[in-house]
């Protein structure tokens, strides 16, 4: 059974915890004692406060707001779901870039009152950054409209509108009231003009594409094993994640960045020996020859090479409260490799609710902008919009440990 994960995303009070505690509640994935729990926090306008099933900080609840990523897992016969509800506040803009950077699938919430605000503009614009292949509209809280279809077509009609200047794959819309359910795991009586699927349906139905069954195979060394046992005196190999593509035995490999070259003896898992290994499975890759490989390079099929280079750019969301300047050092961890590196130029700050690209000095937090960088060696990297496995990457203040930025290779 396959996982799909998606978030979602809105503005305040579009309903999005809501949505996903009537996912949970209406497909039977919710334990006894958490029914009983948020049974005893209270309801609202004479039914289950279903929110409280993901916001579960003590100042989300006492706000009514999202602030943190939370992340719920369920399945139906059909499928298993990851669902990470993202804050809709500005200055949670880094947590909804941290959720949506593992997803397959965003859901945007439109209150059906409001229709298309800057909020949606924004999320819309991270998930076209973030390259997320599909996007599922969902003009919420359509029983404080009359269920009218009229108000549904011209959301849609409004959100088109902009969306046509962002790249996005595949946009699909649903009608729904998460509150009452109506069509988010059932079909909705009050909306008989609906002819689509409910959003549950929609979600188990849906074939999703990443980037992981891309041709070009990608494998970051995590691990050289030498056991050195008398069992396995000779033994080595390395051991990592595929991220993307596949691997088969008898393989022409290079190493990277060192440029040596191989072929591949075989591939080693717990349950035994491969011939083929595919994304994302974790294995363990032998080769030919004795050659020098350590954690940080990259094991790719030869002819089918990424970019190496020191001189990189780079999309990056800003995730400290210190603000960034041009010339600051940091180190930059991508794949499993790590290296020393400095931002060399700000080249613009990107208003995400417009798209405007500013010149700035400097980007403060849960800002993005377009930086240039400098590191101290060359790494081996794919365009973010190829392969997000090898395109993404953080950077790491060397002093705190702290991660200020996320970033999208260009």
């Amino acid at each position: 059974m396959d996982i799909l994960r998606f978030i979602t995303a809105g503005s305040v009070d579009d309903g999005k915890s809501t949505l996903i505690g009537r996912l949970l509640y209406d497909s039977k994935s919710i334990f006894q004692d958490q029914l009983e729990a948020i049974e005893r926090a209270g309801q609202v306008n004479g039914q289950i406060n279903l929110a409280l099933l993901t916001d579960g900080l003590k100042a989300e609840r006492e706000q009514g707001i999202t602030i943190d990523v939370a992340y719920k897992y369920f399945s139906t016969p059909k499928r298993k779901f990851i669902i990470a509800d993202a804050p809709g506040h500005v200055q949670y803009t880094r947590n909804m870039v941290t959720g949506a950077s593992n997803s397959d699938l965003a859901i945007i919430l439109i209150d059906a009152r409001k229709g298309v605000i800057e909020q949606t503009y924004r999320h819309s614009y991270i998930v076209s950054l973030l390259r997320l292949p599909y996007v599922v509209v969902c003009v919420n809280k359509m029983d404080l409209v009359n269920f009218s279809e009229e108000v549904f077509l011209n959301i849609q009609k409004q959100y088109l509108e902009f969306a046509k200047d962002l790249d996005l794959k595949s946009i699909h819309f649903l009608p729904i009231s998460a509150l009452n359910g109506d069509n988010v795991v059932e079909a909705s009586a009050s909306m008989p003009w609906w002819k689509g699927k409910s959003l549950l349906h929609f979600l188990e139905e849906i074939e999703i594409h990443t980037e992981e069954e891309s041709p070009a195979p990608r494998f970051p060394v995590q691990n050289v094993i030498r056991p050195q046992t008398t069992e396995y005196h000779d033994y080595r190999g390395y051991a990592g994640q595929i991220r993307s593509g596949h691997f088969t035995v008898g393989d022409s490999i290079t190493v990277l960045p060192s440029g040596l070259t191989s072929k591949i003896k075989a591939i080693d898992t717990f349950d035994g020996p491969l011939t083929t290994a595919y994304a994302p499975m974790s294995v363990t890759i032998r080769l030919e020859d004795e050659i020098d490989v350590s954690r940080g390079d990259m094991l790719v099929v030869t002819g089918k090479e990424p970019v190496i280079s020191q001189d990189l750019e780079a999309h990056i969301c800003w995730m400290d409260q210190k603000v960034m300047t041009p010339g600051s050092k940091y180190l930059l961890r991508q794949t499993t490799n790590a290296v020393k590196a400095s931002i060399r130029s700000l080249d613009y700050r990107v208003e995400t609710s417009t798209h405007e690209k500013k010149e700035q000095t400097n980007l403060g937090l849960n800002e993005i902008g377009k930086v240039t960088i400098r590191t101290a060696k060359p790494i081996a990297y794919d365009p973010y919009s190829k392969i997000r496995g090898t395109g993404s990457f953080i950077l790491v203040d060397e002093g705190t440990n702290q991660t200020v930025a996320a970033g999208m290779l260009l």
